[in-house]
């Protein structure tokens, strides 16, 4: 495996106020070692995707894997999987689940991030898929959730789509690492999704998100060279220029004569 000089939580609160931090959602080991080589300082994963493979790929950025909201039930099948997670090579985990989970995980020395704002599992209680804190009432709610969290135990917190100059008075006022995913720079890291990034995404793109490329329209070329390869293929297979004598196993004439033999008088 290669060697890493990969930060720790201490080392990431360290850096709170002090510079911005760079974090991505990946899904495979191509964005992990993309991430790698770009000099992003966190990522979030999915569980499936650590391993030895994964920190091959990636040594360098703190991973945080995502405990997924109902996926899990009691606090012990959370820490469970959070324990299962940091040994697969995680960091750290994002958890959604109750304050009680949170303190839980915390107890055993499980880093948690927790999450504010705009929570995607929990949005029904906000409105659905809006922006969150847009009113003095739901700024504070969304500042008491944070210190909730803080007290919990998490050292980190996600907030999502808040209004920047609540997440930026929020941020100052909590030691948590405040992640930022379109609650502007007064956060301590800024957040993104890499389909969001690469342009892979065909539905709806956020409004927070920033396009660097455009993935879905080379996904779409690839597609039609896979379509022609294919369809050239069946041609050769069906007008017999496939397979050529270039692809064939050969054998000895010796060999093919007493083995036709044998097989004949085996009939």
């Amino acid at each position: 495996m290669k060697k890493h000089n990969r930060a720790t939580v201490a080392d990431l609160l360290a850096l709170k106020g002090r510079r911005q931090l760079t974090m991505l959602r990946i899904t495979s080991l191509e964005e992990a070692e993309a991430s790698e080589k770009a000099g992003i300082d966190m990522v979030s994963v999915p569980p499936a995707l650590l391993g030895p493979a994964f920190r091959e790929a990636a040594p360098s950025p703190f991973a945080i894997p995502g405990l997924e909201y109902g996926d899990h039930v009691s606090a012990e099948e959370y820490m469970r999987e959070a324990f299962k997670a940091l040994k697969a090579g995680g960091d750290a985990v994002y958890c959604a689940a109750s304050l009680q989970t949170i303190r839980r995980m915390r107890d055993e020395g499980i880093p948690v991030c927790g999450h504010v704002g705009l929570v995607p599992s929990k949005a029904t209680w906000t409105g659905g898929f809006r922006a969150v804190g847009k009113t003095a009432a739901s700024a504070f709610e969304v500042w008491r959730q944070t210190k909730a969290l803080e007290e919990a135990g998490a050292f980190a917190a996600e907030i999502e789509v808040v209004p920047g100059d609540v997440a930026a008075a929020i941020s100052n006022n909590t030691s948590m690492l405040m992640i930022s995913m379109g609650a502007g720079r007064g956060c301590d890291a800024q957040y993104l999704f890499a389909d969001d990034v690469l342009g892979a995404n065909r539905d709806h793109t956020p409004r927070h998100a920033k396009v660097y490329r455009n993935f879905a329209a080379e996904y779409d070329r690839l597609q039609r060279e896979r379509i022609v390869a294919f369809t050239e293929l069946a041609e050769d297979i069906r007008s017999g220029a496939y397979p050529e004598k270039r692809h064939l196993v050969g054998i000895d004439e010796a060999e093919l004569r007493n083995f036709l033999h044998r097989l004949e008088a085996e009939r």
